[in-house]
């Protein structure tokens, strides 16, 4: 089998092996591809990884030998499974691969606002506990979460999983989701959406984009949030409107906004968020620990392997 990855780079970052590939047959693999060398790399292979490299109707056009699609990421927007199932490609995609490390980069990001970690290593760094009468000191105000609310927009693997560490923090979690009965759980606490807003001290997003909640949290969503709330966003950049979010910062309509994932990535330089002191914004890397790679190129790879034995497994239907 020829097998081609077009988008090595994000899941190696240059550092883990392909090597497996290689033993289930002839690979071809690139860092990264342009849309407009996607046929050229990918003709006559079987087998095509792709993470964001778009594969949709005219490109399988190209591609008569193109019998499997294996996206690795969970979301599989890069591909067009109508497409592909008229043509009878199979899609499949892998889950569950960073759970834990998004999750951790949930209070990563948290605990950089509440105990103001960054500024007080500048400052000691720059001489201030040196020069300070006292043996402690704060910047301002540092905040114990043991008794806060946290609010999880879409109670998936990631949102069950932050809410065992809000829990084992002894927070209060409140939980907005599709299937609240069926996937009901001791500690979290069903609420419709606006209440959601309304009692959450900290707001985190891990609902999937869709066109139903595209732009949900908006003007109209932060004016009912508190106004020393939290917003943390490891989700999809889509779910917030961008500028609603500037606004609601530089009014001081929400405390602060952490953010992992933007509407435009790479954003355009000079973004107005990247002005704020109560943004913090990292380049959608929650998932990227070295571990979830691996597990990452592991699936994978077993994906493409359970191909080749007729057994396809993790198929997007």
């Amino acid at each position: 089998m020829q097998i081609t990855i077009l988008d090595a780079y994000t899941m190696t970052h240059g550092r883990l092996s392909l090597d497996v590939f290689r033993e289930l047959g002839e690979v071809r693999a690139f860092d990264r591809t342009p849309a407009e060398l996607t046929i050229q790399r990918a003709a006559g292979s079987e087998i095509v990884l792709t993470n964001k490299t778009i594969i949709d109707g005219p490109v399988m056009d190209q591609l008569p030998a193109l019998k499997f699609i294996s996206v690795m990421a969970t979301g599989y927007n890069a591909v067009d499974i109508e497409a592909a199932r008229q043509r009878g490609i199979i899609v499949s995609n892998v889950r569950g691969y960073s759970t834990f490390s998004v999750a951790q980069h949930v209070f990563a990001l948290l605990f950089a606002v509440t105990n103001k970690i960054a500024e007080h290593n500048s400052h000691v760094k720059s001489g201030g506990w040196s020069a300070n009468p006292d043996w402690s000191y704060t910047l301002g105000t540092t905040t114990e979460l043991q008794g806060k609310t946290l609010g999880i927009y879409g109670l998936g693997k990631i949102g069950n999983k932050v809410a065992d560490i809000a829990l084992a923090l002894g927070m209060r979690v409140l939980a907005h989701h599709k299937h609240p009965e069926r996937d009901a759980r001791p500690g979290v606490s069903f609420v419709d959406f606006d209440e959601l807003l309304k009692n959450s001290d900290v707001l985190s997003l891990h609902a999937p984009l869709s066109q139903q909640n595209q732009g949900i949290i908006n003007r109209r969503s932060l004016a009912l949030m508190k106004p020393d709330a939290i917003l943390i966003n490891t989700g999809r950049g889509g779910l917030l409107v961008e500028q609603d979010l500037v606004e609601a910062l530089r009014s001081k309509t929400i405390a602060a906004a952490c953010l992992d994932v933007m509407e435009q990535e790479p954003p355009p330089a000079g973004h107005p968020l990247f002005s704020l002191d109560n943004c913090i914004i990292t380049p959608h890397n929650a998932w990227a620990t070295k571990e979830a790679r691996q597990r990452l190129l592991n699936e994978s790879v077993e994906n493409v392997r359970a191909f080749i034995k007729g057994q396809p497994r993790n198929v997007v239907s």
